[in-house]
């Protein structure tokens, strides 16, 4: 099955789909043994873990491309990505499309921003006609292989031209046929539960924490009638703030041992995260036994492998 047909159960499934923000492998790792069942590429923190800017659309469809497909590769659940405006008019977003669909990600985000974009949370912001977005979003749905693949419509009108032409806009993107509908930027639990009773189509919420949107429990946003709830920079963030304080703390102590292992994963954590055991089992297949050294952490590896349902051996995702 492909992770597009198993993003689109999902959505026929009873219940929110929390989709963590992710932005490169170990983040996208780090989701699926959580035990989320998707995940989205968010583009602000790709942005800055790639390139180290802002979300002000300096990134190009090549930069985040390269990075998706590693990312959709890496893991056995759909990823959906954030594909900015498109990169370009109608002809951009056909492009992308046709590109993303086959890098492996289960659906790609267009919104209707003007060029360059920003993060929806930032000030600045401007929007295309409603009706050069019905474009696009016709062409992605016309340029997909697999009508499986998701095309999610954002609008950022909420800002600029309030919450009623925000939700005309939403409106004639759900007839132009996107899956599913995002209005970023809401400000109010009001908002929330006007948009919720306005879209017909599945609905995505992003909480920000710090951001313009109230947080609440997702299971309240659920019930308002938002299907997709994303957290895009909860991870990027809460891992920022953790790297400065343990490189604080080994400043401060001479070590980072104080922080081990109650904040810090070890080598065999971050190995069996990673495959490490299904290569050395390939390894063993293709030349015979490996040589064991002085203090070895094999058998330890192994055993966190298995217990995330990892068979040494088996061919890693890559291959």
């Amino acid at each position: 099955m492909s992770k597009a047909k198993r993003f689109r159960e999902l959505l026929a499934q009873p219940g929110p789909i929390l989709t963590p923000g992710v932005f490169d492998c170990v983040s996208a790792k780090v989701a699926e043994h959580a035990g989320y069942p998707a995940a989205s590429i968010s583009g602000a923190a790709l942005t800055a873990s790639i390139l180290g800017y802002p979300d002000v659309g300096l990134q190009t469809m090549p930069e985040v491309l390269a990075q998706a497909r590693n990312i959709a590769r890496s893991v056995e659940i759909p990823i959906t990505v954030d594909a900015d405006t498109g990169y370009g008019n109608a002809l951009n977003v056909m492009r992308a499309t046709r590109e993303f669909e086959a890098a492996g990600l289960a659906g790609m985000m267009i919104e209707d921003q003007t060029f360059p974009k920003k993060c929806g949370h930032f000030e600045g912001k401007n929007v295309i006609s409603a009706e050069e977005m019905v474009i696009k979003i016709k062409a992605a749905c016309e340029a997909r292989r697999s009508d499986d693949f998701a095309i999610i419509a954002r609008t950022d009108a909420r800002a600029i031209h309030g919450l009623d032409h925000a939700i005309e806009r939403a409106l004639m993107y759900c007839e132009a046929g996107a899956d599913i509908i995002f209005v970023e930027a809401l400000l109010t639990e009001d908002d929330l539960r006007k948009v919720g009773k306005a879209i017909p189509k599945p609905l995505k919420a992003n909480l920000v924490e710090g951001g313009k949107t109230p947080i609440l429990h997702y299971q309240q946003i659920y019930e308002m009638g938002y299907k997709l709830i994303n957290y895009s920079g909860t991870m990027q963030r809460s891992a920022i703030t953790a790297m400065l304080d343990v490189l604080a703390l080994l400043k401060r102590e001479g070590s980072a041992l104080s922080a081990y292992p109650e904040r810090m994963c070890n080598l065999a954590d971050r190995s069996a995260l990673l495959g490490l055991a299904e290569f050395y089992g390939l390894e063993e297949r293709l030349y015979g036994p490996l040589m064991e050294t002085e203090g070895s952490w094999r058998k330890e590896l192994e055993a966190k492998s298995a217990s995330q349902g990892k068979t040494a051996g088996q061919l890693p995702n890559w291959l």
